[in-house]
């Protein structure tokens, strides 16, 4: 049960706290090992598609042993001395590890700078929470974009660190977020990453199929409760969820989608190149800046009801077992 407590202690941190930019902070810290472990991995191995694919894999090991046992060690020790400081500390870290107040915060940035007719105030704001190319996007396309980051982060940076959090403890949740960090970093299909930041996509999307398909399910819900369009945003997570080539960003997107009536994804630039994406949901109407405000309820609907589902399953693990 101290799982459940703790688990319920971060979430609320996060809501109350977010992410201040004085804080230090884990995931900064995991970016920060991150790029140095890059440069000094890509002098030591051969700069060939199996030299990078094994200094990949080598990357993804020293973090996971890095924030996965380091943090391990830090909770043994600090219970050790006292049980008060090692619950304290798994608490604050854990809080650490989620991302809704952050995420509602950055994309109010981009909802306010929209609302005060500013577009390159809001292609500014919208590119800081998004990797592709923001300067030519209009003012649908940036709020189409914000809203887009809540429905894909509602799993990566919320309920699936939290999934991972009451399974294992902090130790599996830095783990997570280790690798979702690397993800975010070197995951990517270019000449630089392409062989490189293969074994972090692939154990990213490993660790976030099952958080992302019941992110899923519980936005559907939850859109239900709120009074959303649950009926269209289970049609269209039914209809569009593999529309992606990761098999796990699409989930959240297309219940966000459905729930709101509208359009998202399609084409899109990304370091000066062209993706074609399909897209997906239907415009049953047109997208509109209120969509991020509503992005943010549905997001904290699935949110609220991931504490429930999983205390509960606290709950009767420790009842039964």
């Amino acid at each position: 049960m101290s799982r459940l407590w703790v688990l319920l202690a971060a979430a609320a941190l996060d809501w109350l706290l977010g992410d201040p930019a004085w804080m230090p902070h884990p995931i900064r810290l995991m970016g920060w090992t991150i790029s140095r472990l890059e440069t000094g991995l890509r002098r030591l191995f051969p700069r060939t598609p199996g030299g990078e694919l094994l200094a990949g894999g080598v990357l993804v090991l020293t973090m996971v042993l890095l924030f996965g046992g380091g943090s391990l060690l830090l909770l043994a020790a600090l219970y050790a001395l006292s049980p008060a400081a090692g619950t304290a500390a798994e608490v604050w870290l854990s809080y650490q590890l989620l991302a809704a107040r952050c995420l509602r915060d950055e994309s109010m940035a981009v909802y306010r700078a929209l609302t005060g007719r500013s577009l390159m105030d809001a292609q500014r704001a919208v590119g800081r929470i998004v990797g592709r190319d923001t300067q030519c996007l209009d003012r649908d396309g940036v709020t189409r974009a914000a809203v887009e980051t809540v429905a894909e982060n509602t799993s990566d940076g919320v309920i699936a660190p939290l999934f991972w959090l009451a399974l294992g403890g902090l130790p599996l949740g830095m783990v997570y977020k280790a690798v979702n960090t690397m993800d975010s970093m070197v995951g990517y299909v270019n000449d630089r990453y392409r062989y490189f930041g293969t074994a972090a996509a692939k154990l990213d999307d490993v660790l976030n199929y099952i958080p992302a398909r019941l992110s899923a399910w519980l936005m559907i819900a939850g859109a239900w409760l709120i009074g959303m369009d649950g009926k269209n945003a289970k049609k269209i997570y039914l209809r569009d969820r593999r529309k992606h080539a990761s098999p796990n960003s699409a989930q959240t997107e297309a219940v966000m989608a459905g729930a709101l009536d509208i359009r998202l994804a399609g084409d899109a630039w990304y370091f000066g190149e062209l993706h074609k994406k399909p897209y997906i949901g239907d415009p049953i109407r047109k997208v509109e800046i209120e969509d991020i405000i509503r992005s943010h309820k549905l997001m904290y609907a699935g949110t609220v009801l991931s504490l429930v589902v999983f205390g509960l399953v606290r709950v009767l693990v420790c009842v039964f077992i």
